[in-house]
């Protein structure tokens, strides 16, 4: 299992901004992917990161429990979906969903989202 190291975050606010207007989408409810196909400086494939709805989720207790059950299904997931995939992309993963939720269902739409995106990037 890789941890979802440092470098593996996606934190340049340039490319975030880049990604929400030129990049494409997959979902799978209550989950969205927003996806480029970029390079970047490091030697890192993917560059990924996580976001909650502050509208949905008042309290920053609830956002942060969720973001943190994103991340680790992610990084549970991402070797079983990435290795036939050649290119670099940035990844931004959104929670849509109003209501809390448990690891199971993160963890199954989480794999549902990374099979549309390993789809569609392998076309």
């Amino acid at each position: 299992m890789l941890p979802y190291s440092k470098k593996d975050k996606l934190k340049s606010k340039q490319l975030i901004e880049q990604l929400f207007s030129e990049g494409k989408a997959v979902s799978a409810y209550p989950l969205r992917l927003v996806y480029l196909k970029t390079a970047f400086n490091d030697d890192s494939q993917f560059k990924t990161g996580v976001s909650v709805s502050k509208r949905n989720f008042k309290n920053a207790v609830d956002r942060n429990r969720i973001k943190r059950l994103l991340r680790e299904a992610y990084r549970l997931n991402k070797t079983a979906y990435f290795n036939n995939i050649l290119s670099s992309y940035a990844l931004m993963i959104l929670y849509l969903g109003k209501d809390g939720t448990d690891f199971a269902s993160v963890d199954s739409k989480m794999k549902q989202l990374l099979d549309a995106f390993s789809k569609k990037a392998s076309q």
